[in-house]
């Protein structure tokens, strides 16, 4: 039985070969290489004068463009802020309850307190909001540009109440 696989298994690696063989022989090598390719783009953008493209001066920013910067760049800072976190908590010396009454003791205002909690929870709303946003995108609704810019102000509204209600916390 040992013998009867083996052979079936080597004749089918056999034949794959040979098909991966057939596929190759018909491959064409480039004529140029990218180095060459990419080279010749900049030297005819350059003749042309065009500028580098997307351009940040041909478009009009709009909500959407500023919308879609901001999810991108909340996503990084939470991410380094978590990050930063867990590295702190791995590496400090004492325990979170020493760091926590240790800023207890800062005794800042209560004005401090409230920017500082609208400041971490704005972000995490932000990028809440705007990521259930893009998930209905997902589904193939909202694209039409009307709904577009609603939906951003909405986020953007939603964002404000949530990261004030739990600035008052």
């Amino acid at each position: 039985m040992a013998l009867l696989l083996r052979t079936v298994a080597r004749q089918g690696l056999c034949s794959s070969r040979l098909q991966f063989a057939v596929l190759y022989r018909h491959a064409v090598p480039m004529g140029t290489t990218a180095k060459e390719e990419m080279n010749k783009f900049w030297t005819k953008n350059t003749r042309l004068n065009r500028p580098v493209s997307p351009h940040v001066s041909i478009y009009k920013w709009s909500v959407p463009m500023m919308m879609s910067i901001s999810h991108r760049g909340t996503g990084v800072a939470l991410s380094s802020g978590i990050s930063a976190f867990a590295l702190a908590a791995l590496v400090l010396p004492e325990s979170y309850p020493y760091y926590l009454d240790l800023i207890h003791s800062m005794s800042f205002g209560p004005q401090f307190l409230a920017f500082s909690k609208f400041a971490l929870a704005f972000p995490v709303a932000y990028h809440t909001f705007n990521g259930i946003r893009h998930l209905i995108w997902d589904l193939g609704k909202g694209f039409r540009i009307p709904e577009v810019y609603r939906s951003g102000y909405i986020v953007i509204a939603l964002t404000v109440v949530t990261s004030i209600g739990l600035a008052a916390m």
